[in-house]
């Protein structure tokens, strides 16, 4: 059966959800000590637009997940060294919340591996952030930490 094409709109969505799944797949590699082939695939047959008794789960952009955890286990040496310069100097990846340290990555993996332009990463995983933490003020935190971070991985978008 051929499934229609999604639309713009579905497709913007689509790749929210990946990084969405991307933030929390790289959480539980991290807390679990699970290897990334194993927690992509469960996130695959478990979340990506997985029916529950609560609600369906959205549909994610398969490319982008497996790419973004990819980059991440990849680049992960990069992208924290990257991300401490970014953080005072008190508080080095190691010591900022997981779930802040597993959205860097992520976004760090786009930011050095993707042509997606800085502001959409940006943008996009401060919306995470706020999915995550909606009364704090982690997104702005968020926001200032990935400006530094895409300023240095592409400073020719800046200028």
């Amino acid at each position: 059966m051929n499934r229609p094409k999604p639309s713009g709109e579905d497709r913007r969505q689509m790749k929210s959800a990946a990084r969405l799944y991307a933030v929390q797949a790289l959480f539980q590699m991290e807390a679990s000590g699970q290897a990334s082939d194993t927690v992509i695939r469960e996130f695959e047959d478990h979340r990506f637009g997985a029916e529950y008794e609560e609600g369906t789960l959205a549909e994610g952009n398969v490319n982008l997940f497996r790419k973004t955890l990819d980059n991440a286990v990849n680049l992960q040496a990069n992208i924290d060294q990257m991300t401490d310069r970014a953080l005072v100097a008190k508080w080095p990846i190691d010591r900022i919340d997981p779930t802040l340290r597993a959205l860097f990555r992520a976004a760090g993996a786009e930011l050095l591996s993707s042509e997606t332009p800085p502001r959409v990463v940006i943008t996009e995983y401060v919306d995470v952030a706020r999915a995550f933490f909606p009364e704090g003020k982690e997104p702005k935190f968020v926001n200032a930490v990935l400006d530094h971070m895409a300023r240095e991985a592409k400073p020719e978008a800046f200028t």
